[in-house]
């Protein structure tokens, strides 16, 4: 008896091998159909879907047999992963220098006829075989080795399939993770951070309003820059939450959503008042995508178009286009403009111009950068086009 030759790259083929985490897996239907289908094509009483691991042969499938392992060095697999461009095809392993006195030709399973195909991963490592086995001589016809071949490439996509299906479920538990720990950030930063704050907020307002014949000058500039401080401070920590937020959102959850009813609850979000001129247009009564996704992009760039604006009448204009397979926004306002050579930086995280708004706050820097995030993970782009003095332009589309 020979036993198979160890490849070359066997490290690195069984740490292939066990990154499909297949390994003493439980029976599986797909892999079941294969081996079921295999032996009525080749009319053989033994389909087997082998790994061979360290020490060992393992069977993902084995119809026909009543064991789920046995010994590398009796497999005739250990062989066939050695030849990953052909079939080993034993007419009669009696006959056979390598396989005439090996333990499963003398005694249980009697294997006298084997043809196996390696089964290659897409990085070119041979994890196994899908071979059929019967207990006298036997012969294939290129009709049978070529279906064997196509079945083979099953196995290997199921591999693929099983392990990406694993991938994301892994993926998905991070992201549950993640998500139970941002909802404590916030808890913590709404709770411990944000309440001082707010106590400090209406007490330097309390005190400048009673106070303020008692104050000299100094003192008003005191409190007045505590209470700035701790607003900015507040905006600072509403930003951040809004953007972890943001990055963090399963943007697939899309449903429909009416374009009146959308801009209606902006405009209550945004301008209650009814103080500033936002109007938009549109052919379309509906769009289908992810609404938390959606809602905060129109907000923080209608808000930003409200904000950074010096004139006295605020125009935002807003304009949506079906073109096919994307929908495109278009936001147009009369505001302050920006400089074409900072086009680039109003994207970037916690990157400000240090231009105050018209309620004369410094920006955190953290919404546009969210807004990119969003619009890029609902598979678009955003572009700005502006003119200081004359206003800006902010176009982005999403896949629809």
């Amino acid at each position: 008896m020979k036993i198979g030759k160890v490849p070359d790259n066997e490290s690195e083929r069984l740490k292939a091998l066990k990154e499909y985490s297949i390994l003493d897996s439980l029976p599986e239907q797909d892999f079941e159909d294969i081996t079921r289908i295999a032996s009525e094509i080749c009319q053989t009483p033994i389909s087997l879907i082998t790994l061979i691991d360290t020490n060992r042969q393992w069977f993902k499938s084995n119809r026909g047999l009543n064991v789920t392992e046995t010994p590398r060095d009796y497999a005739f697999c250990a062989h066939a992963i050695n030849t990953p461009k052909s079939i080993l095809t034993v007419n009669d392993s009696r006959k056979d220098e390598r396989f005439f006195d090996n333990p499963l030709v003398t005694g249980y399973p009697n294997v006298i006829f084997y043809a196996g195909i390696p089964l290659i991963n897409p990085e070119g490592f041979s994890l196994g075989t899908l071979c059929v086995i019967d207990n006298k001589p036997r012969e294939l016809t290129e009709t049978q080795l070529d279906s064997l071949r196509a079945l083979s490439n099953q196995v290997v996509k199921l591999f693929e399939f099983r392990k990406t299906n694993a991938m994301l479920l892994e993926s998905q538990k991070e992201i549950q993770t993640r998500n139970a720990e941002l909802e404590q950030f916030a808890y913590v930063v709404s709770h411990d951070i944000k309440s001082p704050l707010n106590n400090i907020i209406a007490l330097t307002t309390i005190l400048k309003e009673e106070q303020k014949e008692k104050m000299d000058e100094t003192g008003g500039q005191v409190i007045t820059h505590i209470a700035n401080s701790s607003h900015r401070l507040k905006n600072l920590i509403d930003g951040i939450i809004s953007h972890h937020i943001g990055v963090n959102i399963t943007v697939k959850d899309k449903r429909v959503i009416v374009i009146d009813t959308l801009f209606k609850e902006l405009r209550e979000l945004l301008d209650p008042r009814c103080e500033f001129e936002i109007n938009y247009k549109s052919e379309l009564t509906s769009i289908n995508t992810n609404e938390i996704a959606i809602k905060q992009i129109l907000a923080n760039l209608i808000s930003n178009a409200i904000k950074y604006n010096d004139k006295d009448n605020v125009k935002v204009e807003i304009e949506i286009l079906d073109e096919g397979s994307f929908y495109e926004f278009t936001i147009k306002d009369n505001g302050l403009g920006i400089d074409r050579n900072q086009f680039s930086k109003i994207f970037e995280t916690f990157v400000t111009l240090g231009t105050k708004d018209r309620f004369n706050n410094t920006g955190t820097g953290i919404g546009l950068s969210t807004v990119k995030k969003l619009i890029e993970k609902l598979g678009g782009s955003i572009h700005v086009d502006s003119e200081p003095g004359v206003g800006s332009t902010f176009r982005f589309n999403i896949k629809s």
